[in-house]
């Protein structure tokens, strides 16, 4: 069904909450967020919002929202981060969109996020300008796996990480660029990737 404009806004309000903390927000907290200083009134749109099946919750409890709001059939709704370097590093710039991605792309959906890639570095990978990427929030595991590394705190790069020693290797999948090689304490990995979308 329909949602006006303020539904949707409570309704992104509370998705944004679940989605940085990992509980659901109170009455209080939604109005807080929106400028609404009753919270009759925001139950009153929450209550629209259960009746039109975007969520649920239990009555007379607090924290108790749930969304449920339907998703495409083999679908999962992850994080947009940001934007991920394939070439030379760059600043992580992040975003408040979701992207539906394909369910079996994604094993653990609390630890996995969307990036947007900028760069042609990995196009021997089939990772191209302006694809995304689905990214899992763990460390490599082995030699050569696509990572997202952040160097000096900073800086974010996607690259096939090969560990040299004391130094890491981070190479691209593009024979015309060099590999760039950093001492271990220089770079943190934040996450593999483990599937590409492409839009035509």
């Amino acid at each position: 069904m329909a949602l006006t404009r303020r539904q949707r806004e409570v309704l992104d309000v509370i998705r944004g909450f679940i989605e940085k903390r990992r509980y659901s927000p109170s009455l209080e907290e939604i109005g807080a967020e929106l400028g609404l200083s009753s919270v009759a009134t925001v139950h009153k749109h929450v209550t629209l919002l259960v009746e039109k099946g975007y969520v649920k919750r239990a009555w007379n409890q607090n924290r108790s929202i749930e969304l449920t709001e339907p998703e495409s059939p083999g679908t999962v709704q992850l994080p947009l981060s940001g934007t991920i370097a394939a070439g030379r590093p760059l600043e992580a710039v992040r975003t408040d969109e979701t992207i539906a991605v394909p369910a079996d792309m994604v094993q653990d959906r609390g630890k996995s996020y969307v990036l947007r890639v900028q760069g042609d570095s990995m196009i021997d990978e089939q990772i191209r300008n302006g694809d995304l990427v689905i990214i899992e929030n763990r460390e490599a595991r082995g030699q050569g796996e696509t990572v997202v590394a952040l160097i000096d705190g900073s800086e974010a790069t996607l690259k096939r990480l090969y560990r040299d020693g004391p130094r890491l290797r981070l190479e691209p999948a593009n024979p015309r660029m060099e590999a760039m090689v950093f001492p271990a304490d220089r770079v943190r990995v934040q996450g593999v990737a483990v599937g590409v979308i492409r839009k035509y």
